[in-house]
This record gives C-alpha cells, sequence and structure tokens, in this order.
C-alpha cells in the first residue's frame, strides 16, 4: 500500500530566479512569477506547505500593457479616514511606484491567507537594472511567451 507524500518544510531546496521584465506583458509575467513563489511547477509541491522559490525582478518600470490599460486601469487605496479613498491610474502609478504595480499584480494571484503574505515576502521587486541579491547567484527564470 502507497502513502501520500507531503513535502515538510525542512526539506524544501528554495532558489533563486532573476526575470528581466522589460517589454514583458504584466499580466502574463504575474501569473508566471505567482507559480514561481508558490512552487507549483515543482513535483513535490505540497498546498500548505512553503515549496516556492525567491524571485527577483528587474526594470519593473520598463513593463507593458495592453489595450488602453494606462489610463483606464485604477489603483485605490484609502487612508483610513472618511472621505480618504485615493485612486491613481496605471500611468501615474507607474511614475510614482512602479515596483507596486508588479507586487499588486502578482499579490492578486495569490490565495488570501497566512502561507500567501509568507510566500509574497519571496518576491524582490526593483525599478531598475540593479539588485542587492548578487551573493545569493539568482539564474534567469525560463518564462514562457
Amino acid at each position: 500500500m502507497q502513502k501520500t507524500w507531503n513535502a515538510k518544510p525542512g526539506e524544501v531546496q528554495q532558489r533563486w530566479f532573476l526575470v528581466d521584465a522589460e517589454g514583458r506583458t504584466l499580466g502574463r509575467l504575474a501569473t508566471q512569477i505567482a507559480d514561481t513563489i508558490r512552487g507549483k511547477a515543482k513535483p513535490e509541491y505540497t498546498p500548505h506547505v512553503d515549496t516556492g522559490d525567491f524571485v527577483v525582478v528587474v526594470n519593473a518600470e520598463k513593463i507593458a500593457v495592453t489595450g488602453k490599460k494606462l489610463d483606464e486601469k485604477i489603483y485605490y487605496r484609502h487612508s483610513g479616514y472618511p472621505g480618504g479613498l485615493k485612486q491613481r491610474t496605471l500611468r501615474e502609478q507607474l511614475e510614482r511606484r512602479p515596483t507596486e504595480v508588479l507586487r499588486a499584480a502578482v499579490k492578486g494571484m495569490l490565495p488570501r491567507n497566512k502561507l500567501a503574505r509568507r510566500q509574497l515576502l519571496k518576491l524582490k521587486i526593483y525599478a531598475g537594472p540593479e539588485h542587492p541579491h548578487e551573493a545569493q547567484r539568482p539564474e534567469p527564470l525560463q518564462l514562457e511567451e
């Protein structure tokens, strides 16, 4: 009789991947990053254990979107005070905080639980081409076109 195998948190080998976001479509890139930080492509994937890898994204300010999303997609945030709802278009958000555009897209593709909040910490996003993670020797992530 065979038993079901589950990954244990100490047994998981976590790797580092590097992604260049220049010219990549926002949603397509976000789905592949979300799958990587969850570990969905690994044979030892277990839903309730963090089996994912670290992802370093560079050139987040040069991400591409299709259609009229630059002017029609709106990001909302609330200050917590009455009447404190603020909004920005995607174009304004890319000018002010380009890393948060990709972070919000990936966060929306993760489940809403404690494990996903911990997995989101494994996503490192930088607006320019430099990043401080050379010591981890990130390898390029193979993305589908």
